[in-house]
């Protein structure tokens, strides 16, 4: 079918190639939408398409959404596991009511946090 179209519409590149001599240049364009194809020059073939959704994965398989625990890897889940195990074991930095050392991480948390919203209100300075 684009043989066809290149034919009609290049009647000296159909001629070359019913004679058995193939066209000196074929360049494949891919356009956005709204692009119009570019001109031959010369004894050129231009070959245009169009990306109908330029991205690999198609509109109903992409999620903007959290992701799902089960495709989560298993390094990220084993990692949530170790986080609540901590805060629940009471182990230390866990700011926990439990257990001996829970109370040291209430003070990491609190620092973590502090430190958050400073650079926080760093950035918002700095962005305006």
């Amino acid at each position: 079918m684009v043989l066809v179209a290149v034919a009609l519409l290049f009647p000296g590149a159909a001629s070359a190639q019913e004679k058995g001599a193939p066209p000196q240049r074929i360049r494949s364009v891919t356009l956005q939408k709204g692009e119009r194809c570019p001109p031959a020059a010369g004894d050129e073939v231009v070959v245009c398409s169009t990306l109908g959704d330029p991205y690999r994965i198609p509109g109903p398989l992409r999620q903007s959404g959290p992701i799902p625990a089960r495709n989560n890897a298993w390094a990220n889940r084993a990692s949530v596991l170790a986080d609540v195990s901590r805060t629940a074991g009471g182990v230390p930095n866990s700011c926990s009511p439990i257990g001996t050392a829970g109370q040291t991480g209430c003070a990491l948390g609190a620092a973590r946090e502090w430190a958050e919203q400073r650079r926080a209100e760093r950035q918002g300075t700095d962005g305006d």
